[in-house]
C-alpha cells in the first residue's frame, strides 16, 4: 500500500494495475451449490458498471446514503467497492427509508419499498441472472449493470475524510476504511501477494466486512467468500481449503 491509496476505490485500482488477472473474490453458496470466480480485472469491471449505473442512471453522488440490503455475496463486494467509487456512504444493513438509494437482495425487498428514492432488486441468482419476474417498483441489477459503461470517472473527486461505510451502527470515513483493514490484514495472517482468505462470516459487521473483502485487498491478497456453509460437511470444507489453495480462515 502506499500515500496515494486513501480509499477502497484506490486499493482496487492498484490491484488492476498490479495483476488484473489474479483471482480476487471466489464465491461459494453451498445452498445452491453456486461457485463464481471473479479476477481482478472482471471484479474492477463490474465495479465500474456498477458505480455508472449508481452515479448516472439512480443519481447518486458524494454525500448520498445507499442502503445494502444484501447478504456477504461477491455482488455485494461489488456494490461496497461501486459506493466508494462514486462517494456515496454504502450503509449496510441500512435503514431504507432514510436511503437516497436501496439495493435489496430477494428476501428484503418489503423493507426496502420504504425507500422513497430509487429501488434496485438484486435477485443474488447464480451467474448474476435476473429476476424471472421484475419486482414492482424496482429496477432489476442484472437487466440495467449490463449496459453500463466499462470505465468510470465520478463527477467529482473521491474525498478520504468523507463519510464511506455505516456498519452495525458505525461510521467510517474512506479513509478509515482503508486503515482499519490494512491493520486487520496482518492478524488474519494476510501476508500479501498469494495469501488466500476464506471467510464465512456475515457482512453485517466491521469484522465481515474486512475478513471479507477490505483486509484482502489491502495486502494484495484473495478471498473465498462462503454463504451458508455451515451446509457443508466438515471433510469437504478440509477439500475446498486444499483446492482453493486457502492459507487462512476467518469463520
Amino acid at each position: 500500500m502506499n500515500a496515494t491509496e486513501r480509499t477502497p476505490a484506490d486499493l482496487l485500482r492498484s490491484a488492476l494495475a498490479a495483476d488484473p488477472g489474479r483471482p480476487l473474490v471466489t464465491f461459494y453458496d453451498d445452498a445452491t451449490g453456486e461457485r463464481v470466480e471473479l479476477s481482478v480485472a472482471t471484479f474492477s469491471n463490474w465495479v465500474a458498471k456498477t458505480a455508472n449505473l449508481l452515479q448516472g442512471d439512480l443519481g447518486a453522488g458524494p454525500g448520498d446514503r445507499v442502503a445494502l440490503m444484501l447478504p456477504a455475496h461477491w455482488q455485494t463486494a461489488v456494490w461496497l467497492l461501486a459506493c466508494a467509487s462514486v462517494g456515496v456512504v454504502a450503509d449496510v444493513d441500512g435503514n431504507a427509508g432514510a436511503a437516497d438509494v436501496v439495493a435489496s437482495g430477494p428476501d428484503t425487498l418489503d423493507a426496502a419499498r420504504a425507500c422513497s428514492g430509487e429501488r434496485v432488486a438484486l435477485a443474488l441468482r447464480p451467474l448474476g441472472g435476473r429476476f424471472p419476474q421484475p419486482p414492482e417498483g424496482f429496477l432489476d441489477y442484472a437487466v440495467e449493470v449490463p449496459r453500463q459503461g466499462d470505465v468510470f470517472t465520478p463527477f467529482s473527486p473521491v474525498d478520504p475524510e468523507e463519510p464511506a461505510l455505516i456498519v452495525a451502527g458505525a461510521e467510517y470515513t474512506a479513509a478509515e476504511v482503508v486503515e482499519r483493514a490494512r491493520g486487520d490484514a496482518p492478524e488474519l495472517n494476510l501476508t500479501g501477494p498469494g495469501s488466500r482468505l476464506l471467510s464465512a462470516l456475515p457482512y453485517d459487521t466491521w469484522e465481515g466486512l474486512s475478513a471479507g473483502l477490505y483486509a484482502p485487498l489491502t495486502a494484495g491478497a484473495s478471498v473465498v467468500l462462503c454463504r451458508n456453509l455451515d451446509r457443508l460437511p466438515e471433510d469437504s470444507l478440509a477439500k475446498r481449503i486444499e483446492s482453493e489453495r486457502v492459507t487462512a480462515t476467518a469463520r
